[in-house]
């Protein structure tokens, strides 16, 4: 079993990156022209639970508020996921991303269902955003990353960091209608994913790089 999770791909480099922003700016000028493709796509618990919309789960990443809110995300996807994508190869790096999508994405929909937030709308790309810097941060323990492009530090430490603003900000109330768990979410899907499917111990390569 533990073979056949850990089974590699053939490398490969599409710049699949590239290609899902793409994607995502293609969905936003959709939902500007046609309105309610916004409700279809975008995750909400009735919709989920009580009509079965269970492609939400997926779609809700693609869907963003407004531009300032799709270039944040883009420019996140962009920054950090190139340089993981050419070090897990394409095909990984999708199967990353989409994974750890649906896993953020469902914790979070579990989450607004204990919450009793049923008309609650979750969309955007960034639960994948912070996988992504928390792949980076595994791959490339040692490089430094400007927290709001102003403090540089090592990018363990920026994911440790952010973690701590999330939980935080959950904690406070301060919402300002940013998913604060989805992102949390997103941090502990990529942790799961590199041990699970990689046999990579991010703790262990943190402490090791910590060291140097």
């Amino acid at each position: 079993m533990i073979n056949l999770l850990r089974k590699k791909f053939r490398y490969n480099y599409i710049n699949a990156t590239i290609i899902i922003a793409v994607i995502n700016v293609a969905v936003f000028v959709l939902t500007k022209f046609f309105p309610t493709l916004k409700f279809y796509l975008s995750l909400n618990p009735r919709a989920v639970i009580d009509y079965h919309m269970y492609w939400q789960l997926l779609t809700c990443t693609f869907v963003h508020a407004n531009f300032l809110h799709l270039f944040l995300n883009m420019f996140g996807l962009i920054s950090f996921g190139m340089y993981v994508e050419k070090s897990l190869g394409s095909k990984e790096y999708i199967l990353f991303i989409f994974i750890c999508a649906i896993f953020s994405n469902a914790l979070s929909l579990a989450f607004f269902v204990i919450g009793g937030w049923w008309n609650t709308l979750l969309m955007g790309a960034s639960g994948i955003v912070f996988s992504i810097l928390f792949a980076f941060a595994v791959i490339f323990p040692t490089v430094r990353v400007s927290i709001y492009g102003i403090i540089p530090v090592p990018a363990p430490v920026c994911v440790i960091l952010f973690a701590l603003i999330e939980l935080g900000c959950q904690f406070f109330g301060i919402s300002g209608g940013i998913a604060h768990m989805t992102h949390l979410f997103g941090f502990l899907g990529a942790w799961l994913y590199f041990p699970i499917r990689l046999g990579v111990s991010p703790i262990r390569i943190w402490i090791e790089a910590s060291k140097h």
